[in-house]
């Protein structure tokens, strides 16, 4: 929003964790708001200068000066107004609440804030009301918001409960441009790992020869959060999957993904195929890999050969690169590891040199070709290949955040907030 007062954009941020700590970091450097205002809820460290602390040093990025700015870059952190709680980080100035926790008593209003991204993941259920014990995502809006993105998945304590008519999940570049203003008040960004996936799907649901998808799965080999365990801990009441409180140092641990489940919201033209999903998640601090598994009728061109093929699918992918998903897709023809891909801002990266395909035949018997009541003369010989595409994202700072990044802008734009 504008503050009428001051001329200057405010962007309200509930939330210091991963996400609104990078988020932070995005707009130090793009610049798309005068001023930020994130809660957190509580006191942090034994005074302001423990925030400037944890705003500039990161174990996974390094310093913000360097890894924003450059090797040549400044640092230019400091407190303006302790009392106040207001900071200057690279020029971006910064008020940081430290004492409501309800959303509905941050005086959002009190800020001249109208757009909050929550990046807590706590508040996720739009069904709740706004009193809700222990907060609820509406509560935003009650305390002056008049937008809120939510920087996960929604998640309705009655799994039977529809979504409310102003909730919608939005992943900038698949069907952002679905967002009503008028209409949309709460909104989800999804989870990185549907980011991800969302841009690798589309693509190749547009392109002519990929678009008879017949199954689909994928695993995602994902980075440890600080939802799991530093050493093996006792589970929590009712805990469901042991491994969860399992030590994230030591273990590749199986568990579970709501990507393919979340992606039929963004696209629902998936909803015919349905996905399998899972996730391993193994000891790195970010940049995570989708090994999407496909298979498609994969019509025969004039030379009987599949015209699903490797260099078909990567073609789809270059073209998308250069063409409607630039910015937000890359294609690479190089053998990256996953460190190379820190920090990379695209929602994901086709490791095109791993691209595979196989096409095999399905044969239909004339018993099966059974039409009126007439068996077929001969058997029938379909054609399905089967494709295995990598698609890296940092789902941190470089695929998540900055294409969140961009939703943020969208709906301050689009939404007059």
């Amino acid at each position: 929003m504008t503050n009428t007062s001051t001329g200057s954009t405010v962007l309200g941020i509930n939330g210091l964790g991963r996400i609104g700590k990078m988020l932070i970091w995005y707009f130090a450097v793009n610049r798309s708001f005068d001023e930020i205002v994130v809660n957190t809820g509580r006191e942090v460290g034994r005074s302001i200068e423990d925030v400037v602390h944890m705003l500039g040093a990161d174990s996974t990025y390094g310093p913000a000066e360097t890894f924003l700015f450059g090797v040549n870059g400044n640092r230019d952190i400091r407190v303006l107004d302790a009392d106040a709680g207001v900071i200057s980080f690279f020029g971006l100035r910064i008020k940081v609440l430290r004492t409501a926790r309800d959303p509905r008593e941050i005086d959002w209003r009190g800020e001249a804030v109208r757009l909050v991204v929550d990046a807590t993941g706590r508040y996720l259920d739009p069904t709740l009301p706004p009193e809700t014990a222990g907060g609820s995502i509406r509560g935003h809006l009650a305390a002056g918001a008049r937008m809120v993105i939510a920087s996960a998945p929604f998640k309705m304590r009655d799994k039977t409960a529809a979504t409310p008519d102003d909730a919608a999940m939005v992943i900038y570049g698949i069907n952002h441009t679905g967002f009503d203003p008028e209409r949309h008040h709460l909104i989800s960004a999804a989870s990185c790992t549907t980011t991800g996936l969302a841009h690798m799907m589309k693509p190749l649901m547009e392109a002519e020869q990929t678009a008879q998808i017949l199954t689909a799965s994928l695993s995602t080999i994902h980075a440890a959060t600080n939802t799991q365990s530093v050493l093996d801990s006792v589970p929590g009441s009712r805990a469901k999957d042991l491994r969860k409180s399992r030590s994230v140092f030591n273990n590749i641990i199986l568990s579970s993904t709501g990507a393919a489940q979340a992606l039929e919201q963004v696209l629902p033209e998936i909803a015919r195929v349905g996905f399998m999903a899972d996730s391993v998640r193994i000891p790195t601090t970010t940049v995570s890999l989708i090994n999407l598994n496909l298979t498609f009728h994969s019509p025969l061109n004039d030379r009987a050969e599949p015209a699903v093929t490797r260099e078909y699918i990567n073609a789809v992918y270059r073209d998308a690169a250069e063409g409607p998903q630039k910015g937000l897709l890359c294609y690479s023809g190089d053998q990256n590891v996953s460190a190379d891909l820190l920090g990379v801002p695209a929602s994901v990266v086709i490791e095109g040199h791993d691209t595979h395909t196989r096409t095999g035949f399905i044969e239909l018997s004339p018993a099966i070709l059974r039409a009126d009541g007439v068996q077929a003369e001969r058997s029938l010989k379909v054609p399905v290949t089967h494709a295995k595409i990598f698609g890296w994202y940092d789902n941190e700072y470089g695929s998540y955040v900055t294409t969140l990044g961009k939703l943020v802008e969208y709906v301050s734009r689009t939404g007059a907030v």
